[in-house]
């Protein structure tokens, strides 16, 4: 069984920046593929980045150049640089271990003026 727990959602306002991680634990190889994927309301959920064991990494258009992923693998962890945030950023960030079925829980992620 793998956990996934992520952290550093919260408020921004537009043009800020956050930055997410999530922290993988249990049965997880440190050779899976990591990412994130959004849910905002009324949509379906949608892929925003991912990144594997040796950082190769791939993005959504809509974060392109906005959006930085990377990982510790010693740490198991994954992070997601969130810049120049803009009002359809606004979503639930969830973490995702490719090959293993688990996803976090979600962190809320609100980009308001």
């Amino acid at each position: 069984q793998v956990q996934l727990e992520e952290s550093g959602g919260g408020l921004v306002q537009p043009g800020g920046s956050l930055r997410l991680s999530c922290a993988a634990s249990g049965r997880i190889s440190s050779s899976s593929v990591m990412g994130w994927y959004r849910q905002a309301p009324g949509k379906q959920r949608e892929f925003v980045a991912s990144i594997t064991r040796d950082d190769y990494t791939a993005y959504a258009d809509s974060v392109k150049g906005r959006f930085t992923i990377s990982r510790d693998n010693a740490k198991m962890t994954v992070y997601l640089q969130m810049s120049s945030l803009q009002l359809g950023d606004t979503a639930v960030y969830y973490c995702r271990a490719w090959g293993t079925g688990a996803w976090g829980q979600g962190t809320q992620v609100t980009v308001s003026s």
